[in-house]
């Protein structure tokens, strides 16, 4: 059995998918479904259990033996949330607690960090998991700060050899884009935002730049695909002896033309952008450069090649935004 928190959100239901696929059937999801469509995330897949927060607990107790490993993707992921009590309730103290199940119970226990911990990147973007390198950052929000803090309590954890699962990996997730991400609102990537648009021969919003050193639609992210995303997990479930922090990206920046141009050209059609400034409540927040340091989960085996911009969007726009069915 497999427990996936977040299990019915963006990244959690495409794995839930790709372990579907490769034949797992015990799947347990952990998560709230609300009003909205979340539900169509994972209205395809047929999960052994659906269960809230608040029971999983209880399900851990009565599931033990039967339990292989947890995938934590569950959190308050919103860069625009300012409940910090709601974040550190659920970021932080979920996050201990099921760290500290899955050591009692030996179980492996693989999590989602965030690029957000890596704040404005002055610090760079190394997945160093030491007790100093992790204190070093300054994330700019709540959210990215919860990520980090709930980082440096593991690494202090393994430092001081205190329980711990068998295998741990925190996965520091850079600008994640793909199927079932349409329940985020605002936080979807941009290609899910502009599609309409787009597809409707109207212009896409780009923020003007406000930093001399890049050019309007030169702000550059790490865009990973989401599939690449989910093969690296199932890649650390097939590999118990690997733990760590890992950056989760693919190793190159590319600009917001780049990943709108990439649009586009899926649609065969020639880009069409307006300019907008980036709002004023948010230029302070607001990150010009990411780009993940991927040497450590090289060196740890994983050899795989990730999608480029242009063929991971054009999966996206193909398989997904342009058909009647866009749910994996």
């Amino acid at each position: 059995m497999i427990v996936v928190t977040g299990g019915a959100g963006f990244i959690g239901s495409n794995l839930i998918a790709e372990l579907e696929d490769q034949g797992e059937k015990e799947i347990v999801i952990c998560d709230r479904l609300r009003q909205a469509d979340k539900w169509q995330n994972i209205s395809k897949r047929e999960p052994a259990a659906i269960v809230f927060p608040e029971q999983l607990p209880d399900f851990l107790e009565r599931n033990t033996s039967r339990i292989q490993t947890v995938f934590h993707m569950g959190a308050i992921s919103s860069t625009l949330e300012t409940d910090a009590d709601l974040i550190v309730s659920t970021n932080l103290q979920l996050s201990s607690n099921l760290w500290r199940w899955c050591a009692e119970n030996e179980v492996p226990f693989i999590y989602a960090s965030s690029a957000a911990t890596y704040g404005d990147g002055s610090a760079g973007f190394d997945d160093d998991g030491t007790i100093a390198s992790l204190a070093c950052l300054r994330p700019m929000n709540p959210y990215g700060w919860s990520k980090n803090l709930f980082d440096r309590r593991v690494a202090r954890w393994v430092a001081e050899g205190a329980a711990a699962p068998p295998q741990w990996v925190g996965l520091k997730f850079f600008n994640v884009y793909g199927p079932n991400e349409y329940h985020k609102g605002a936080m979807q990537s941009l290609v899910a935002k502009s599609f309409p648009a787009a597809v409707a021969g109207g212009s896409v919003k780009l923020f003007r730049s406000h930093d001399a050193n890049f050019p309007d639609g030169g702000q550059m992210r790490d865009f990973v695909y989401v599939q690449d995303c989910v093969s690296v997990m199932l890649w650390l479930l097939d590999h118990p002896d690997v733990s760590g922090f890992f950056n989760l990206g693919t190793g190159k920046a590319r600009s917001f033309t780049d990943l709108i141009g990439s649009m586009f050209h899926a649609l065969n059609m020639e880009p069409k952008i307006a300019w907008i400034d980036t709002p004023a409540e948010i230029q302070d927040q607001y990150q010009y450069f990411t780009q993940a340091e991927m040497g450590r989960l090289r060196k740890a085996g994983y050899h795989t090649e990730f999608m480029s911009l242009e063929d991971g969007v054009g999966a996206y726009v193909r398989l997904f935004l342009a058909t009647d069915d866009p749910y994996r």
